[in-house]
């Protein structure tokens, strides 16, 4: 197999989409103010469901994102049915890092949808531009006014209310614009109570409280030069999980950065943009609420990142090019405190990340060649430096006696592809080889509790490289009323990391059944294919549709653990002057293709109905919408594949909203 993929990347030439191309020849004005404009062009934050969708909804309507849940709050996206140790996640192209050794605060979490312009998904290597990856990338861009010629005003306040777990949110944006000044600020808040499942139940520990707010900057410097400051913060407390025996009591998150950009009248440089970065994150775990718990534990976490991301566009004719230079330091720390009932004696402490220093430094290049008006080749990759030290090496030595206390490991990634549009149809395929260094809890992590298989984890230093072997392919067609898209991957991935039972070692959570170390099989696959098609009915009635499946197998031929099975997502959306109305069905087939061994059973199949109609007005010369809806509008008990625990999903929810803009 590994021949077989490795004779399809060197056959194959280059991997590209249409859609993929970042410059074309008009794109790059002479003047700033004309190309931020066209830049500044994104789409809306919301689904055709809701206008006040979270990060988290918002991405699950994406066919090649998925996501672990473990409550109501910060879920965990997989990209191509692959965990985040797998894929990048960044804001504009900044490295964040969680502090949470549960991965209960995902970059995503720490932001919010009116924050945010656009997300970028990439597949594969596709995405290796930020880095190192096998899955893809995701990076989430922030909300950015364009400099405008006169004072321009702008705003936006966004308030409504959900009746299942009584979740209230206020979300408000405001800009300011001008030749030579852009301000754009936001914050929101969102509080919600327990939810109830499909049996009119109570889930437990299924609360949130989020604050989130943003500042940003920006003066032109010159006629074809700006200086932006960027700034996030994010508070969440009282958030219960209750797949978790544990909850989150604080975390808070500091994101920043300067950036300056320059464009170019004349030459091959058309952009150079480049930002210097610094974040920080602090997450708090405990068990306070827990007293049904016979040990007390309090686990809290730090994670500090420097960066820098500099990036070129380049442009002759036919052809353009980016290239980028990503660097970060992060420093990420976790306890581990066990106390007896009476919370005054503590009876243990123990780094589950033992101060661990991860340092990267990397080059990265995607090109793109317009041989014809209907063909295009794109080719790239990047060479990156990942150098870990871990200053408390005494952990991991229990497990792994004279391991190194660092660690240097080099990256390399290559992809290409070539794209085809014949008339109506368009097809592409293209292939991707990748390195990918572990994680820092594969790597370093010390006794992590795991409550899906209940076994504590240990992470090994001396992992080699997870290393990515893939093929895709797409084929798609599109006329004035219809249209629909086929696309597949197949990845073989060589030292595949995940958990294993050791022989040696005590469990040291009370709740734990043994120890699992982080080990590398010889190889694993994973198979994706999507299908999606829009059709308009009428030229107000609109019909959209997906198919998904995926199959993951160890080098066993076990399958591997949260693999999606076979879904659908269906919507119909009709508007009639002010009003509009939606209606959606999805849902998930059985899950046949478990894996016991990691903790999984079989579910059972689900399916959602859900609708929502919305009335858009003026007051005054504001224009104003209010939206109302049902999801799971037949209360459905069920939980799904990706449910940890199995704990139940919400049952029906009733929701309100109404936006102003100003």
């Amino acid at each position: 197999m590994r021949v077989f993929i490795i004779g399809v990347f060197l056959s194959v030439a280059f991997v590209a989409k249409a859609q993929t191309v970042q410059i074309k020849k008009d794109s790059v004005k002479t003047v700033l103010d004309e190309v931020i404009i066209v830049a500044a062009k994104k789409k809306k934050i919301e689904t055709d469901m809701k206008m006040a969708v979270s990060v988290d909804e918002f991405l699950a309507s994406s066919e090649n994102i998925s996501f672990i849940k473990r409550g109501a709050y910060a879920w965990e996206p997989l990209l191509n049915n692959m965990s985040t140790e797998r894929s990048i996640i960044t804001i504009d192209g900044m490295h964040v890092f969680g502090a949470c050794t549960d991965k209960m605060d995902p970059v995503t979490s720490y932001l919010e949808s009116n924050n945010l312009s656009d997300i970028d998904i990439k597949s594969g290597q596709e995405g290796s531009l930020h880095g190192a990856t096998v899955a893809g990338s995701i990076d989430l861009k922030r909300k950015s006014t364009a400099f405008t010629v006169q004072e321009n005003y702008k705003g936006t306040y966004q308030t409504g209310f959900e009746f299942n777990n009584s979740q209230f949110f206020n979300l408000g944006n405001v800009s300011f614009s001008s030749d030579k000044l852009v301000v754009d600020a936001s914050i929101s808040h969102r509080k919600a109570e327990n939810y109830s499942d499909g049996n009119n139940d109570e889930v437990n520990h299924s609360q949130f409280n989020k604050l989130n707010a943003s500042l940003g900057v920006a003066y032109k410097t010159s006629d074809l030069s700006s200086l932006r400051v960027d700034a996030i913060f994010d508070k969440a407390k009282d958030v219960g999980f209750p797949a978790l025996p544990m909850d989150l009591s604080l975390s808070r998150a500091l994101i920043t950065s300067v950036a300056y950009k320059q464009f170019f009248e004349k030459g091959i440089v058309k952009v150079w943009d480049s930002k210097v970065y610094f974040n920080a994150v602090e997450h708090y775990m405990d068990d306070t609420t827990r007293p049904e718990n016979l040990v007390h534990m309090d686990m809290p976490g730090w994670s500090t990142t420097y960066g820098l991301v500099s990036k070129v566009n380049l442009q002759k004719e036919n052809f353009s090019s980016e290239v980028q230079l990503n660097a970060y330091n992060n420093l990420s720390i976790a306890e581990m405190r066990m106390y007896p009932q009476d919370r005054s004696e503590r009876t243990m402490f123990a780094y589950s990340w033992p101060w661990v220093t991860t340092t990267y430094a990397g080059i990265s290049m995607n090109n793109y060649w317009d041989i014809s008006a209907a063909s295009q080749v794109s080719f790239g990759g990047s060479l990156g430096v990942n150098y870990n030290y871990s200053k408390y090496v005494e952990f991991n030595w229990i497990f792994h006696p004279g391991t190194p206390q660092e660690k240097t490991r080099f990256l390399p990634s290559l992809h290409a592809g070539y794209n085809l549009n014949i008339g109506n149809f368009d097809f592409s395929v293209g292939s991707g080889y990748g390195h990918r260094a572990p994680s820092v809890s594969e790597g370093y992590g010390y006794y992590i509790y795991n409550s899906f298989d209940r076994y504590d984890y240990i992470g090994n230093p001396d992992l080699e490289n997870e290393i990515s072997y893939e093929v895709n392919a797409s084929a798609g067609f599109k006329n004035e009323k219809f249209s629909a898209q086929a696309k597949v991957n197949y990845f073989y991935i060589q030292n595949y990391i995940i958990g294993r039972i050791l022989s040696l070692g005590s469990p040291m959570n009370y709740q734990s059944v043994g120890v699992k170390g982080y080990t590398s099989l010889d190889y694993a696959t994973l198979f994706n294919f999507s299908l999606n098609g829009k059709y308009t009915v009428l030229q107000n009635l609109h019909f959209k549709g997906a198919l998904t499946y995926a199959r993951g197998l160890d080098d066993s031929q076990n399958n591997l653990p949260f693999i999606r099975p076979l879904s659908y997502q269906t919507s119909l959306h009709f508007s009639h002057k002010k009003f509009g109305f939606s209606t959606s069905f999805n849902g998930d087939f059985k899950q046949k293709n478990y894996s016991p061994e990691y903790g999984e059973d079989e579910t059972p199949s689900y399916k959602n109905w859900n609708v929502a109609a919305d009335y858009t007005f003026y007051i005054k010369d504001y224009k104003t919408v209010f939206q109302v809806g049902a999801e799971n509008l037949f209360n459905e008990y069920y939980s799904t594949y990706a449910d940890w625990g199995n704990i139940p999903r919400m049952g029906r929810n009733i929701f309100t909203s109404l936006k102003i803009n100003f």
